[in-house]
């Protein structure tokens, strides 16, 4: 019982400290608002800014395990992030985009490695070549 217990207040005590640095974070972006458009939001404006952002991030995460369960995974992909953003072009591209630019950097390290083990591979094949050269 006392473990249950402790289970719960574990998880209460996460869920806060995430809404605290989702606050914080919307605090920070509504003073670069507030700076560029020459506005002023208080801090009733702020916190419900803030209440509205976690909720949907929880229903974001509940969308994407329910997208990965239905296609029998248990690892959400970037296109469960795209079914998500179906309805927002905007984000839809520019996580697409951003998938591309992952994707391309994963090619180019692969090829990175790729070559590395190559060169190792000749040069652990050749060291009696260079002896041979250095005794001469």
């Amino acid at each position: 019982m006392e473990e249950v217990e402790a289970e719960e207040q574990q998880q209460y005590s996460h869920r806060q400290r995430l809404k605290a640095a989702v606050h914080y974070t919307v605090g920070c972006l509504c003073q670069e608002v507030e700076l560029d458009k020459q506005v002023h939001l208080s801090k009733q404006t702020i916190a419900a800014i803030s209440e509205v952002t976690f909720r949907q991030c929880e229903n974001f995460a509940k969308d994407l395990e329910m997208f990965a369960r239905h296609a029998k995974r248990s690892t959400i992909t970037t296109d469960d992030v795209k079914l998500l953003l179906r309805r927002s072009n905007s984000l839809l591209k520019y996580i697409t985009e951003k998938n591309k630019e992952i994707a391309q950097l994963n090619l180019e390290q692969k090829a990175k490695k790729k070559r590395k083990s190559e060169d190792e591979g000749r040069s652990s094949r050749e060291p009696g070549a260079e002896e041979l050269g250095d005794e001469s």
